[in-house]
């Protein structure tokens, strides 16, 4: 699959909405392949990662870092998103392989997520303290979950949307939107944003049409005259895993629990859970890693 995966930011009616567009399909493709997610777990997933890429974009310094997690009770179980502000994503689904009958014809979601349970937000963003925003979840359905989050946590009436498009072969397509007014938007700009949102087609849909994110934008506001603010971001799906930063998490295990280990199994191998990648070390690696702590 050939990577066409861009988000672009815009500014519509002369400045008074924020839009945001994405297209994660080859995103939320390779993350179906690393974690061998299930129909319902790929488009649950693909939700959230998209979801905490157009997030992440409105970050401003290098070292910020965004985490999401949603836990609903729901068979999923629980995932987990952690992006930078490029954006660069990592994450996993604690239970990938879930299966549900469709529902209305359509991957159950909802139910595979769950509606009881919460989205935590927290942007670390340099301050003394991370900020954290927590909200129950509304369905499970991640974009509605989204927006109550931006309606209680930012006093934001943001609209989100998001959708994954899934077919025998993987993701067909995957993207979302966020549409934020600014504090000058009319009452006007208000009353038209909401009747085209609520009448456009589904985003998938439009995906699946071939339409692009600007033109995308453009049925949803109406204005032909939409600004673009930048349009060469390209989320990526990028583990920055290492043998050194395990060793760390070894190390902080403590030396009783290190020599237990090293007693008792001839190595050990360890799986990153963002990425899958496997690490193994000897018993002879381990013996230098206790010696090193004495």
């Amino acid at each position: 699959m050939e990577n066409n995966d861009r988000m672009i930011r815009m500014l519509a009616y002369d400045g008074r909405v924020s839009i945001i567009c994405a297209n994660t399909t080859y995103l939320v493709e390779k993350v179906r392949n690393i974690h061998d997610l299930s129909p319902v777990a790929t488009a649950a997933f693909g939700r959230a990662l998209t979801a905490t890429a157009l997030m992440a974009v409105n970050m401003k310094n290098e070292k910020d870092k965004l985490t999401v997690q949603i836990k609903g009770n729901g068979p999923i179980g629980g995932m987990v998103v952690v992006s930078d502000y490029f954006p660069k994503l990592k994450g996993y689904v604690q239970n990938p392989v879930v299966d549900l009958p469709l529902k209305n014809g359509k991957l159950d979601v909802g139910g595979a997520v769950g509606q009881e349970g919460y989205l935590n937000i927290v942007k670390d963003i340099g301050l003394k303290d991370p900020y954290i925003g927590m909200v129950p979840l509304v369905s499970g359905e991640i974009a509605e979950d989204f927006a109550s989050y931006f309606a209680s946590s930012e006093q934001t009436n943001t609209a989100v949307n998001l959708g994954v498009l899934v077919d025998r072969k993987g993701v067909r397509k995957s993207g979302g939107y966020i549409v934020t007014p600014m504090p000058d938007a009319t009452e006007d700009d208000l009353f038209i944003l909401e009747n085209r949102i609520r009448e456009a087609k589904p985003l998938s849909q439009m995906l699946d049409e071939n339409m692009s994110l600007l033109d995308i934008a453009k049925d949803l506001t109406g204005d032909e005259n939409i600004q673009i603010i930048d349009e060469n971001i390209m989320p990526l799906y990028e583990c920055d895993c290492s043998k050194e930063k395990i060793e760390r998490g070894l190390i902080s295990l403590g030396k009783e629990e290190l020599q237990d280990i090293i007693h008792t199994q001839v190595n050990i191998e360890t799986v990153c859970h963002f990425c899958n990648k496997k690490y193994t070390f000897q018993k002879e690696e381990l013996e230098k890693l206790l010696e090193d702590m004495k």
